[in-house]
């Protein structure tokens, strides 16, 4: 395919996912998780067999907003959207996770049910415990349950900022900070072509975790595009210029 005149072409490799995902996979993905990550591989093997492995199609979701919640999950492979209703009813997305991200919420966790929607992004697989088996795991691995405690309070932490609003940042900045969060979790270095964020990334998807409009954003990307920053297609973005983009986030 030739790519149009001043665009570059970055060729993505096809995710194919297995039916289920095999162990070097599960184990790999909970040893780099938020809760499980450090513990031995005695450990990881006994949270694993605790698990339940499920394989969602892109567009899928994984559980909805307002749903019962009563199971934490893993992403093994693929990516998954997190998105938060709001009053009228739309979707808006707070979050991309990518394979090690942990999601979901339990009612022995203080969250009854599930405040935002977890659709697959692409195809992917997931690893679910379920409470009774997550207790198992807290009484085993102490740590565990530290590790819980200290994310409650950032969540806590975390929403208390959040009822300030946008503030006084630019739409440009809140963009930047958005690319710049996906690729710490989502960026593959791949030298002169820069830092990939190999993800179907739309404007909507974007201006969701930017607090904008998909028309503001628009004019924010093509933007960046025009000054070398980043390049993008239709299913990836690419970061060029990782400190000229760090400069735009935090410019005032």
């Amino acid at each position: 395919m030739t790519a149009p005149e001043g665009r570059r072409t970055i060729p993505l490799a096809e995710v194919t996912l297995p039916h289920q995902c095999p162990a070097p996979v599960r184990l790999g993905v909970l040893s780099r998780s938020a809760y499980f990550h450090g513990l031995d591989a005695a450990a990881l093997e006994g949270i694993d067999r605790r698990m339940r492995t499920a394989t969602i199609a892109a567009d899928e979701a994984v559980f909805r907003a307002g749903e019962e919640a009563r199971a934490l999950y893993v992403v093994a492979e693929g990516r998954v959207r997190m998105s938060q209703p709001t009053p009228s009813g739309a979707l808006v997305v707070t979050d991309i996770l990518g394979p090690g991200a942990m999601f979901g919420a339990m009612s022995s966790l203080g969250e009854p049910v599930h405040q935002r929607t977890a659709t697959a992004l692409v195809g992917s697989c997931v690893l679910q415990i379920g409470q009774a088996a997550f207790r198992e795991v807290m009484v085993e691995q102490p740590v565990v349950g530290l590790r819980v405690v200290d994310d409650l309070a950032e969540r806590l932490s975390r929403a208390q900022t959040d009822l300030g609003g946008q503030g006084p940042d630019t739409v440009e900045q809140r963009v930047a900070r958005a690319l710049l969060r996906l690729a710490e979790t989502l960026g593959e270095d791949r030298g002169a072509q820069g830092l990939l964020l190999e993800v179907p990334l739309s404007r909507a998807d974007l201006a969701g975790l930017a607090r904008s409009t998909p028309e503001s954003v628009s004019r924010v990307m093509s933007r960046l595009r025009r000054e070398g920053i980043i390049d993008s297609g239709r299913r990836w973005t690419s970061i060029l210029d990782r400190g000229a983009l760090e400069e735009r986030a935090a410019a005032r």
